[in-house]
């Protein structure tokens, strides 16, 4: 009788143990099968006001498999107007990184106290995630949207959609202007959290500065920040140049401190300039889709080239409509006089040099259409010897 327990409970614990290693070995062989959520893409569009980037943030933020905001740092900017843009980089800086791992937490201290929608976020009607599902049941993820229907249809949506939303896709795209250089950025580049990718577009300083003149009071309190205390300093028609200034210097620094960085942060960076995608705008934007892993889509082609081939000239600071691209990028040559073309050439000369933009030396020069001031593109070995804030002596 003892020796008939004693065989049960060896049989018993057998069959336990029996039971626990197929239980191991399933569950085993079921995590090598198990694939890990891919980690989401994030990709930062760093550019300067003016320069296109409202354009190409739409290239990428009419992809199905995109989430994008357009200048979340407007925000920390109109909140802190008294600032300095050297001051504000690290609030930018922690601002976009919440923001890419879809905390929209952050905007509560740069936002009126009380309930919010998701109106709230600066030219969120910009953005096709905020207009279609999981955000607004309107518009179908996979079509294109306008923001003229979205800013009717979908602005009365509560603000947690936005990070519902943000989610819910592949790809978190950020367009920002107000980086003046990549020390902020850098950080983000090595943090374990983020995936991050850059891509840095740049445009002719004198198209940017003839699209400037149309749009200044737009850019009023945005020039004051750059401009510190020297918007007091100076006379008033310095104001633009100096402004200027300070962008080409940040654009060229931004573009030589990457070629510091390790080879393996330099991959995760990709200069685009505006007058080749305006010239070849399936091409570039193919370019920018495979960089961050963005399939090109048959009716994103079309919308790409419908959208460039429009009759209007961009002269609104913010809307992204048809228009003639490539005309636009041209504009500044029969519409601005050769005297400020030359001092501007006189403060941007440097960065044009090093990004390919060929200087006109007369008058003549400036109109001659025929005349192709883009240089098939290679770094220059100039080096800029000006300082921070430094000036040109006619200042």
């Amino acid at each position: 009788m003892i020796l008939l327990k004693k065989m049960r409970l060896l049989l018993f614990l057998v069959s336990q143990v029996a039971v626990f290693a197929l239980f191991f070995h399933m569950y085993n062989h079921g995590a090598l099968y198990r694939k890990e959520e891919p980690k989401p893409v994030h990709v930062l569009i760093l550019s300067s006001w003016r320069s296109g980037s409202s354009f190409v943030g739409q290239l990428f933020g009419q992809h199905p498999d995109v989430f994008y905001l357009m200048e979340p740092a407007w925000h920390v900017w109109m909140t802190f107007t008294d600032s300095t843009a050297w001051s504000l980089h690290m609030a930018v800086r922690d601002l976009l990184r919440s923001v890419f791992l879809c905390d929209m937490s952050v905007f509560d201290a740069y936002m009126k106290p009380g309930p919010l929608k998701q109106s709230s976020l600066f030219q969120w009607e910009q953005s096709r995630a905020l207009c279609s599902p999981p955000a607004c049941d309107f518009f179908p993820r996979e079509e294109i949207t306008f923001h003229a229907h979205c800013k009717t249809l979908c602005n009365k949506q509560p603000f947690a959609v936005v990070e519902k939303a943000c989610r819910s896709y592949s790809h978190v795209v950020l367009k920002e202007v107000r980086f003046l250089n990549l020390q902020p950025l850098s950080q983000l580049l090595i943090d374990p959290s983020l995936n991050l990718h850059i891509v840095h577009l740049v445009r002719d300083p004198r198209a940017v500065f003839r699209s400037r003149e149309h749009t200044t009071a737009d850019l009023m309190i945005d020039s004051h920040i750059v401009m510190g205390q020297n918007w007091q300093k100076l006379k008033k028609e310095d104001h633009p140049y100096y402004t200027m200034q300070i962008i080409c210097k940040s654009q060229l620094d931004i573009y030589k401190a990457i070629q510091s960085l390790p080879k393996a942060l330099q991959k995760r960076y990709l200069l685009i300039r505006y007058e080749d995608l305006v010239r070849a705008p399936l091409a570039q934007t193919s370019r920018m889709y495979e960089y961050v892993g963005l399939k090109f889509l048959p009716h994103l082609q079309n919308w790409v080239v419908n959208i460039t081939r429009g009759k209007g000239m961009g002269e609104h600071a913010f809307h992204t409509n048809a228009r003639n691209a490539l005309n636009v990028s041209q504009a500044w040559r029969w519409s601005l006089p050769y005297e400020k073309v030359s001092r501007l050439q006189e403060v941007c000369g440097d960065t044009m040099d090093v990004l390919g933009y060929l200087q006109v030396r007369s008058k003549q020069e400036q109109s001659n259409l025929s005349l192709d001031l883009l240089s098939s593109w290679k770094p220059s070995e100039r080096v800029y010897q000006g300082g921070e804030g430094s000036v040109p002596t006619w200042f």
